[in-house]
């Protein structure tokens, strides 16, 4: 979804208005991914535009605001046909998410405040759009440090359980510095 900055409003505070109009919600990780501003990317008038991801929980959206707004969630895999350079748009948000997940702990928004290393590996395989070895990614994950193991266990997950951790509180305030290659 797009809209245009207001008088008096940042680039930054029209897209979190146009995501809350959107989808209801505020308070939503967002990253700006670049500006497009070749001269024919509309045929109609010049538009430079401003491209946003942001990390949306699935279940904490209106449903109601999204239909009303005519929005819908597509699998990245599945897009459809998009106008202008909107593609091009996407495409460039995937690789900066991506980016961004390579450098730091990136998603935890995402998560419950405490989660499994499969919930974790599952969410960076969505981001990635590739499977991981369960094993490297445990081992390299953890060897970053920014995870809290709890003393607690999902049963849901296997027979003998997945242990919970969370974030370490350092992590959370100041973000991961080092590579998570995987």
């Amino acid at each position: 979804m797009g809209g245009f900055v207001q008088d008096g409003e940042s680039s930054d505070d029209a897209a979190k208005r146009v995501l809350k109009q959107t989808i209801g919600l505020e308070d939503i990780f967002m990253q700006q991914v670049a500006a497009f501003s070749n001269p024919d990317r509309d045929p109609e008038a010049r538009v430079i535009s401003l491209a946003y991801y942001a990390l949306v929980r699935m279940d904490e959206h209106d449903k109601a605001c999204v239909r009303e707004n005519g929005a819908h969630w597509w699998p990245i895999s599945e897009l459809p046909e998009m106008i202008f350079d909107h593609g091009q748009m996407v495409e460039q948000a995937l690789v900066k998410l991506q980016q961004e997940a390579g450098y730091r702990l990136i998603g935890k928004e995402l998560l419950a405040d405490k989660f499994t290393l499969l919930q974790l590996r599952k969410l960076y395989e969505a981001i990635f759009q590739r499977e991981f070895d369960p094993g490297n990614f445990r081992k390299k994950i953890l060897s970053l440090n920014v995870l809290e193991r709890l003393n607690e266990k999902d049963l849901s997950e296997s027979k003998k359980g997945a242990f919970y951790y969370t974030c370490k509180s350092e992590v959370t305030e100041r973000g991961l510095d080092r590579i998570v290659k995987v």
